[in-house]
């Protein structure tokens, strides 16, 4: 039996990363974009549901050029108040499906190019989630 290795559209460190994290993903390119779309991603207790699959956008030039923003589905909901939450009220639609959008952003001037990550950003993400609102 032949074994076909398939080449990801992500960098080593990164399919490192999502590998050691053992993280369910899938990637695939869009208009020079690669959409890196994790299945069964936690959430804290915060919200519901309490997993959800993550779409992150890795953007041409990435790394230097750095993510912004993350996708959810199903959409979630603030657990105290059953609302939305903040800035989470958009959906734009990728691969077919539609996304809540959570407009997030990374610190103006705080991405380091070519040196921060897929790791990086995920720690991003996982810090505004924690926030909990």
């Amino acid at each position: 039996m032949e074994t076909t290795l398939v080449k990801s559209l992500l960098p080593e460190e990164d399919v490192c990363y999502l590998s050691e994290k053992k993280f369910d993903y899938s990637e695939e390119t869009v208009n020079g974009w690669v959409h890196v779309i994790i299945e069964d991603f936690g959430l804290p207790a915060a919200y519901t549901p309490r997993t959800c699959r993550l779409l992150v956008r890795i953007p041409p030039g990435y790394p230097n050029a750095n993510p912004d923003m993350f996708w959810t589905q199903p959409d979630i909901r603030l657990n105290q108040t059953g609302g939305l939450p903040r800035s989470s009220e958009h959906h734009e639609a990728y691969t077919g499906q539609s996304w809540q959008r959570w407009s997030r952003h990374i610190p103006p001037n705080s991405w380091r190019a070519g040196r921060d990550n897929l790791r990086t950003f995920l720690r991003t993400v996982q810090l505004e989630l924690l926030k909990g609102i």
